[in-house]
């Protein structure tokens, strides 16, 4: 899983680089993640991941239909992710990579909070604690993800902070300058 953290790494730094302009003017976070999503295709290649997609603002699963969660309280809830790197469900063992959800540090807590526990379902290896991950069937609901980011921009202070999310949990955090 190293690997996947490196392309995250790769892919945030090149982004924070080339795109500077763009984050401190207070672009869109749709944009910032589009364009972010071309820094991380690349970097994934780099990385021997052919056949994955770096796709801004993903929202379909199997089929065609919407993707869903489960959340806390085990409701259905329709999601679209940022940032996310995938397979779209030709790799059903190992669909499921990164995902990343971006928010400005101007933006309401409870917005921030709701990704977080977005992220929190979409790394958990099973949706409701009893279904497993067999590697053939595809979920009913969006889970697997090996990494997840959440990452706040705050263009004002030309700062930000991610927090990295496995296996259902917040598991680190960092922070610099962009």
């Amino acid at each position: 899983m190293q690997y996947l953290a490196e392309v995250f790494h790769e892919s945030f730094s090149e982004f924070l680089k080339r795109e500077r302009d763009n984050i401190l003017n207070g672009v869109a976070e749709r944009n910032l993640c589009a364009r972010w999503s071309l820094y991380m295709q690349k970097a994934a290649g780099r990385y021997g991941l052919r056949g994955y997609f770096a796709d801004a603002d993903y929202n379909r699963k199997q089929a065609g239909r919407v993707k869903t969660i489960i959340d806390d309280q085990m409701r259905e809830i329709v999601i679209v992710c940022d940032l996310i790197l995938h397979s779209r469900g030709n790799n059903v063992a190992k669909d499921n990579l990164i995902a990343v959800e971006m928010k400005k540090a101007e933006r309401p807590r409870a917005e921030k909070d709701a990704d977080r526990v977005r992220l929190r379902a979409m790394t958990k290896a099973s949706y409701d604690d009893i279904w497993s991950n067999d590697g053939i069937t595809p979920p009913e609901h969006v889970c697997g993800y090996k990494l997840g980011f959440f990452v706040e921009i705050d263009s004002r202070r030309s700062k930000y902070v991610v927090e990295v999310y496995e296996q259902g949990k917040q598991t680190d955090q960092f922070a610099g300058d962009i």
